[in-house]
């Protein structure tokens, strides 16, 4: 049994095929969208992962000090909140400005030691759609 489906984007006409005027060749609108999704998708899946990467490694740095032990981990972030709590306000500016300036640093680093490979994974998924790449 064969399953057909048709999308909305099987339901848009398509704009008529227009010849480029530097290279005379036909513009394949569909492989173009088609590719552009594809590199949103793609996108969007590297930034949420290394995006929960970062976020993600205070938590396990917290819980390798406290031992695996939750209630450890639970009576360490108790501290830091009394101690956030009983600071001054420019104190706590302080250490708000320092938590943003290492997320981006996090962020940052991890982004640019996963690139290569992000693109690299990218140009194998966009050859693998059109025969007519490389």
């Amino acid at each position: 049994m064969v399953l057909e489906t048709t999308t909305l984007v099987d339901r848009v006409p398509l704009p008529s095929v227009r010849q480029a005027r530097d290279k005379h060749r036909a513009i394949d609108w569909l492989a173009l969208f088609q590719g552009t999704c594809l590199v949103l998708i793609e996108t969007a899946s590297f930034a949420a992962s290394t995006l929960l990467l970062v976020l993600g490694l205070p938590l396990f740095v917290f819980l390798l000090i406290a031992g695996w032990d939750l209630t450890a981990l639970f009576a360490q972030i108790g501290n830091l909140a009394d101690h956030y709590r009983s600071a001054e306000p420019l104190a706590r500016r302080f250490f708000a400005q320092d938590l943003q300036i290492a997320f981006l640093i996090a962020a940052g680093g991890l982004t640019l030691l996963r690139l290569p490979a992000f693109l690299h994974r990218l140009d194998r998924r966009l050859a693998e759609g059109s025969p007519r790449h490389g």
